[in-house]
């Protein structure tokens, strides 16, 4: 039953002992999620609310864009980042060296490191994690550029939009779909937080419990199109990330545990 999926009404005042991470655990044994979890004694549960599944090479040639045309690459995932050099490597495509990187955050941008050799002359990121911080950054350098927006079927429009009218080349490029995970285990935990990082992730929650209730179970976010997702969704939101002071999730968290802790 739903209701005993989550927190009933007038609990969430209680502290933060149990929160789920929407995303795979860490690899390895060093994470700032495990020094939270021991900084506060949290009960810390990892597990992937979306599986997100690759399109084949001979899917990608059917959409007709030629990688080697585009001089500069946005990225708004770490997803998209695996996926575009993936297909690079399958079709055997050659990145230029000259190709520009522009990343909605800065911990998007180092994830570059994994396939390139990371240089700041060519790897841009936007200020605060928004869209507009992006564009802002776009804009310097958007003369005589072509630009590949490597996403999923369900691609952030607010960015195409923004290229077309300032009249940006650009191909959007679907490399990878995602798919709603089995969640209904996990949810049936009662976590007093559930912290999201895409709108996937929420997505995932509603086609898994259509009726949801979320009954005093603190939700995160992480990033602006998850923050309309989860309001879209009727989720009120409690901890979000990035913000000024709280540029990632486990930031965000813990100053929320320490403001509930003064309560």
């Amino acid at each position: 039953m739903i209701k005993n999926a989550v927190k009933e009404a007038g609990v969430s005042a209680k502290k933060v002992k149990k929160v789920l991470i929407a995303q795979p655990k860490p690899e390895g044994l060093k994470s700032p999620y495990f020094d939270l979890a021991k900084k506060y004694n949290l009960t810390l549960d990892f597990f992937p609310f979306i599986v997100v599944e690759g399109i084949p090479a001979k899917d990608f040639r059917k959409q007709k864009i030629d990688i080697a045309a585009f001089t500069a690459v946005i990225f708004t995932s770490r997803n998209a980042i695996d996926h575009f050099f993936r297909i690079c490597d399958e079709m055997k495509v050659t990145v230029s060296q000259d190709t520009k990187y522009f990343c909605i955050t800065e911990a998007v941008a180092l994830y570059l490191q994994k396939f390139i050799l990371y240089r700041k002359r060519k790897v841009f990121y936007g200020a605060d994690g928004t869209n507009k911080s992006l564009f802002d950054v776009i804009n310097k350098h958007k003369d005589n550029e072509k630009f590949l927006y490597p996403c999923s079927e369900a691609f952030d429009s607010e960015i195409t939009n923004w290229l077309r009218g300032h009249n940006c080349g650009y191909a959007t490029p679907v490399l990878y779909k995602i798919v709603s995970n089995d969640i209904k285990e996990v949810i049936g935990r009662n976590y007093d937080v559930i912290c999201f990082f895409t709108p996937g992730g929420v997505k995932s929650l509603m086609e898994n419990f259509p009726s949801f209730k979320q009954n005093g179970t603190r939700i995160g976010a992480f990033g602006i199109n998850t923050f309309k997702a989860a309001e879209d969704a009727g989720l009120i939101l409690d901890i979000k990330a990035p913000m000024p002071q709280s540029p990632s999730m486990v930031s965000a968290l813990e100053k929320y545990i320490v403001s509930e802790k003064k309560k």
